[in-house]
């Protein structure tokens, strides 16, 4: 399976989830690739901060023919995690037409949900193509015991063809601390409820088959 994170808007956790969804289904004993397809780098980045052996492969490739050259490789393992870039262009639409499913992170925040329907476009352009493509919102830094989530939820609706995740993610420091470790949150934090959160969020995207330890 492939998996694209995409949103046209950048600072919306977008590596963030690419790399702790690709180390929770690893460390559950998928074989996983992570590809980074954004020109910033941040996802190899993270690999080279790491002082531990890799939990998965890292790999660039931020380029137009993404779509044509990722599929062949892909077959050698459970799950492709694309990071995207947040653009619309070449790039953004190579990562789509290469994604069974494209996570599209969504902050509460207007400015998130307006970007986010130039990233359903693409999504609806590539569908004249693929038709099978699926995608979602995820709701991401989100504010516990707060209205926002709702009234985002809300705001997120208007996009009828793509679904919302139940699975939400919680505003939480680890994510960042983690990061700077080059370490996800279930290798630093095992235990903390930022790594339960990526463990429901793998399970509802891949299903208890490829996250069983999840």
């Amino acid at each position: 399976m492939i998996i694209g994170l995409l949103n046209r808007k950048g600072g919306v956790g977008k590596t963030t989830v690419a790399v702790n969804l690709a180390a929770t289904v690893a460390i559950a004993g998928g074989r996983v690739l992570m590809v980074d397809a954004d020109p910033q780098g941040s996802s190899l980045a993270w690999a080279s901060a790491r002082d531990r052996d890799p939990l998965f492969a890292v790999i660039g490739m931020a380029k137009p023919t993404l779509h044509r050259d990722l599929p062949a490789l892909a077959r050698q393992y459970d799950l492709v995690v694309i990071d995207g870039a947040p653009t619309v262009d070449e790039l953004g639409r190579a990562a789509v037409l290469a994604s069974d499913l494209i996570l599209i992170p969504v902050q509460p925040s207007p400015y998130d949900v307006w970007a986010s329907g130039q990233t359903v476009q693409l999504v609806r352009e590539a569908r004249e193509f693929r038709s099978h493509i699926r995608a979602a919102f995820l709701i991401n830094r989100c504010i516990a015991h707060t209205s926002i989530g709702r009234d985002l939820k809300r705001a997120l609706a208007q996009f009828h063809d793509i679904a919302i995740l139940p699975a939400a993610l919680g505003q939480r420091v680890i994510y960042a601390e983690s990061a700077a470790r080059g370490l996800a949150v279930i290798e630093a934090a095992p235990g903390s409820e930022a790594a339960r959160e990526m463990g429901h969020l793998a399970r509802e995207v891949l299903g208890d088959r490829d996250s069983r330890a999840a």
